[in-house]
């Protein structure tokens, strides 16, 4: 990775689409091949609850999700990953991305897959609050690991959490690197949607809860990655948060061939898939 830090950019937004924005963040995303290919998962998430070693429910906090299922690297641990899911901040749950954890750890990673408090009956400030408590709830449980890298990852609406653990001055350090699929870092083109029923988000909260716009002058390793079948708005927000980064620290990002929103996970399962390929990177 080249080393940029100490150069400076300037706080920005993503600039207004020219297409709907329902259909940029919701229904353009949508594909037919989706039910198929989540069913895939849930049957590999289910192969995969029944092996030996997991660790569930660990808490973190005081919330009832404010939990992570952790299972530890086959052999001698390389690093740790902590896994943030996908559900636009309102739905989904860690049990469904269970499919993950396998090769990861036969890759040499602990995996420490989390679960978050949901909108409604939270806020997006709040949920960014919460996981801001798991780098150390994880590190306590991995002592053995500790000096070996901590990445956290994240899908979708975990993408953006997991740049926000990197981007609060109060978690600097926490985390050695980020591994952000298909987020979504600039909010105020949510707040027309449907999906701001649940978030609720107005201008000043969707700023405030925006990491592109306030990128610290020190950040760990990155790396932005999306599906090249996503929306115009998913490549835009995923190339401007690595600009961003770039900028400030360590970047690297990429687009997966013509992968959905969905299928881009696939290639965490294969050696050189991808999202493992990206991820082995934080290694050198």
């Amino acid at each position: 990775m080249n080393n940029l830090a100490g150069q400076k950019y300037a706080p920005q937004a993503i600039a207004p689409l020219e297409g709907d924005a329902e259909y940029e963040y919701v229904t353009g995303q949508m594909r037919a091949s989706f039910p198929a290919l989540l069913e895939e998962f849930r049957a590999a998430s289910a192969a995969a609850q029944v092996l030996d070693g997991w660790v569930w429910d660990v808490k973190y906090g005081e919330h009832p999700r404010e939990t992570f299922d952790f299972r530890a690297a086959q052999g001698s641990s390389r690093g740790t990953l902590i896994y943030l899911h996908a559900g636009y901040w309102q739905s989904r749950d860690k049990s469904q991305f269970r499919f993950l954890v396998p090769a990861l750890n036969e890759a040499g990673f602990n995996v420490a897959l989390a679960n978050y408090p949901l909108c409604p009956e939270v806020s997006v400030q709040d949920i960014i609050l919460s996981v801001c408590h798991l780098p150390p709830a994880v590190r306590s449980l991995t002592k053995s690991a500790r000096q070996k890298p901590l990445i956290v990852a994240g899908h979708s609406a975990g993408g953006h959490l997991a740049v926000e653990i990197a981007c609060r001055p109060d978690m600097a350090g926490s985390v050695d690197g980020v591994l952000a699929i298909s987020g979504i870092y600039d909010l105020t083109g949510l707040i027309g949607t449907s999906l701001n029923r649940n978030l609720r988000l107005d201008e000043e909260t969707a700023r405030a809860a925006s990491p592109l716009r306030r990128v610290p002058d020190h950040v760990p390793a990155a790396v932005f990655v999306v599906g090249g079948g996503e929306t115009t708005a998913f490549k835009q927000q995923n190339q401007a948060m690595a600009d961003a980064w770039r900028a400030a620290g360590d970047c690297r990002d990429a687009v997966s061939a013509q992968d959905d929103h969905f299928m881009v996970l696939r290639s965490f399962g294969h050696s050189v898939g991808l999202l493992r390929t990206m991820l082995m990177g934080f290694l050198d």
